[in-house]
């Protein structure tokens, strides 16, 4: 018999962005990481929560202790604001520390978990990356870290943010990062417990990012990204017609993307690693099978 691991996926997206969202066509966010979960651990149990929402907790008659590894999604809440959303977030990160459950996630998950464990974000000067991340570049901490295992130490990732980590907290190390964003990726220790965290979005897909950016046009026209809203749809078409065709090497040139992107395996391999060096050894050192 296989091993079934189970994680708890954290969606800290609030509910009128998660619905602006599934109207534009794009996936829930905790929908989309337990899909990616699934393709590198076909066996994996997953559970989904909302912590934004009032109320929300871990399902009825489970502790956080039953699960073998939270995976945090992105999010468009900004981590250094004083708000019941992000408070509630910043509890429950501090909670799964210390119940010694290891972590993994993107961009809001990185930046959730470096301030709960007393780090510091704030805004990126550069403004807004979008799109892809380019030319990420490991550390030299990051290019022993287990992570990492197997990827390259230059790579290009998807993207899409406005606040970055500035200070990180005692335990923590820096394993990637690039021109635009110093800090790139992550690793947290604190309270005994690791945490893997990524600025940039191995869930995301091009049909994913497509309908993302498809909601997001009217802002990063103002932000000059796009002339006008036709170049913003013709932009969103390419790359949902690359996403239909991944061979049309006519339209990788023209976004200048290769395997790190459109490569599930390359793409998901900071993933890959969480799941099967740090997940599954919990799991069997707290003698689950």
């Amino acid at each position: 018999m296989g091993i079934s691991p189970r994680i708890l996926v954290v969606d800290g997206y609030v509910k009128s962005a998660r619905h602006e969202l599934e109207a534009g066509g794009a996936t829930a966010a905790g929908n989309q990481y337990v899909k990616m979960l699934r393709s590198i651990c076909p066996d994996v149990r997953c559970d989904i929560i909302y912590p934004s929402d009032p109320g929300t907790s871990v399902p009825s008659g489970t502790a956080l202790t039953d699960y073998d590894g939270v995976a945090w999604t992105g999010c468009s809440l900004t981590v250094f604001e004083d708000t019941p959303e992000v408070n509630t977030q910043l509890g429950f990160a501090r909670a799964c520390f210390e119940a010694g459950v290891p972590g993994f996630g993107s961009c809001w998950a990185a930046q959730i978990a470096v301030v709960a464990a007393g780090g510091i974000c704030r805004p990126n000067p550069n403004g807004r990356e979008m799109g892809f991340a380019r030319k990420v570049q490991l550390s030299d901490a990051g290019r022993g870290h287990p992570m990492y295992e197997g990827k390259s130490s230059v790579f290009d990732a998807y993207i899409s943010h406005v606040d970055e980590i500035t200070h990180v907290p005692p335990g923590s190390v820096v394993l990637a990062g690039n021109a635009f964003t110093r800090v790139q990726s992550v690793s947290v220790l604190f309270k005994g417990t690791a945490f893997w965290g990524l600025q940039y979005h191995p869930e995301y897909d091009l049909r994913e990012m497509a309908r993302l950016t498809w909601c997001r046009i009217d802002k990063l026209m103002k932000l000059g990204f796009f002339k006008d809203r036709q170049a913003g749809e013709d932009h969103v078409a390419v790359l949902e017609q690359l996403h239909a065709d991944p061979k049309r090497f006519d339209l990788a040139w023209r976004l200048g993307i290769d395997a790190d992107i459109l490569d599930d395996d390359v793409r998901r391999l900071e993933v890959r690693n969480w799941m099967y060096r740090l997940v599954i050894p919990t799991r069997l050192a707290r003698g689950r099978t």
